[in-house]
C-alpha cells in the first residue's frame, strides 16, 4: 500500500509574509479557497502577530472569520504570544502554531527572547490555547543551521521538542530556516527525531536556498517523516534570517512525493493553477520548478 503523506500547506502565511506585494483580506481568503480546492487538508492561513512588524499579515482576523473551522479541514493561524491567541480564538481558530529557534542569536533577533524565556512563555500559550480546545503545532526554526551561529546541536533542538511536546503541542515542525540544511545530516537528524518522538509528531519545513528542497525532502522521507510543510509557487520565507528567499514549493514536493507512489491525497495539477493565478493575476514571482 502506499505511504499516506500529509502536506502542511504554509503560503498563505509564511509565504506571502516575505512577500513584497501585499494582499487585502479578499484576496488572500480566494487563496485559501483555491488551495483548499486541492484536496489539502492543512493549510495555515495567516499570523495574529502586530501589522507593524509583518504587514503582510494584517486583516487575519478577517480571513480566519471568512473559513469554515468545523469542517474537516485544519486552517492553522501563527500566533506569538497570549495576546495573539486570543484573537486568533476570537476569530474561531481552533489550530494554532507556536514558534522558536534552536539558536540565541536567531530566536533573539526573531522574538527578542533568549530560548529560556521562549520556553517559559510558550508554556503558558501552549496551556492556555490547548485548555480551550485548541490543537496546537510548534515549530523550532534553524534545526539545520543559524545564518548567525553556523550549527546548531541537534541535541539543543531534542531537548527543545521534548519541552514543547510536554506542554501539549501535538507535533514538532522542524524548520531549515535558511536551506542550510545538506541530505545526509537532514536524514541523519529526522531519524533521531522520529525514533525520540514517532513518526506523527514530527514534520518538516523545508527550503529551497540551496536547491536542496526536494533533495533534502526525500532524505527525509527515507528516515521516517510522512508529515512536511511547503508552499505554493515556493513563495516566502522568514524576514529575520539573512538569506531565506523561498520555501520548498508544494507543486515541487508533490512532484517527488507522488514520483515515490506517497499519497498525499492533493490534487497537484491544481496546486499549479494556483501558482500560475497568483504569477499572472497578483504578480508574484513564482520560484517553483514544476509549473503549468
Amino acid at each position: 500500500m502506499a505511504e499516506k503523506v500529509s502536506v502542511y500547506e504554509v503560503g498563505p502565511r509564511d509565504g506571502l509574509q516575505n512577500e513584497s506585494i501585499i494582499l487585502p483580506a479578499e484576496t488572500r481568503i480566494e487563496l485559501v479557497r483555491r488551495l483548499t480546492k486541492s484536496g489539502l487538508k492543512n493549510i495555515e492561513i495567516g499570523s495574529f502577530v502586530h501589522p507593524k512588524w509583518v504587514p503582510q499579515m494584517a486583516d487575519t482576523d478577517a480571513v480566519a472569520r471568512d473559513l469554515d473551522h468545523t469542517s474537516d479541514m485544519a486552517y492553522w493561524a501563527l500566533v506569538p504570544n497570549a495576546k495573539g491567541l486570543t484573537r486568533a480564538i476570537e476569530a474561531g481558530v481552533t489550530h494554532v502554531a507556536v514558534f522558536m529557534s534552536s539558536s540565541e542569536t536567531h530566536n533573539q533577533r526573531n522574538v527578542n527572547r533568549s530560548i529560556a524565556e521562549s520556553l517559559e512563555g510558550l508554556s503558558e500559550v501552549i496551556t492556555a490555547a490547548t485548555s480551550q480546545g485548541c490543537t496546537v503545532r510548534a515549530y523550532i526554526s534553524t534545526v539545520f543551521g543559524c545564518p548567525y551561529e553556523g550549527d546548531v546541536d541537534f541535541d539543543r533542538v531534542l531537548e527543545i521538542g521534548d519541552k514543547l511536546l510536554e506542554y501539549g503541542a501535538f507535533q514538532i515542525s522542524l524548520g531549515d530556516t535558511t536551506g542550510m540544511g545538506q541530505p545526509i545530516q537532514v536524514g541523519e537528524n529526522s531519524k533521531r527525531a522520529v525514533e525520540q518522538w514517532g513518526v506523527d509528531k514530527v514534520a518538516i519545513h523545508l527550503h529551497d536556498t540551496q536547491g536542496l528542497g526536494q533533495t533534502n525532502a526525500f532524505a527525509a522521507y527515507l528516515e521516517g517523516v510522512r508529515n512536511f510543510d511547503s508552499s505554493v509557487g515556493g513563495l516566502g520565507g522568514c524576514p529575520y534570517a539573512p538569506g531565506a528567499p523561498g520555501n520548498l514549493g508544494t507543486e515541487d514536493l508533490l512532484n517527488l512525493l507522488h514520483s515515490i507512489g506517497a499519497d498525499t491525497g492533493v490534487d497537484a495539477t491544481e496546486i499549479a493553477k494556483t501558482s500560475e493565478w497568483l504569477r499572472s493575476s497578483i504578480g508574484f514571482n513564482i520560484k517553483s520548478r514544476i509549473q503549468l
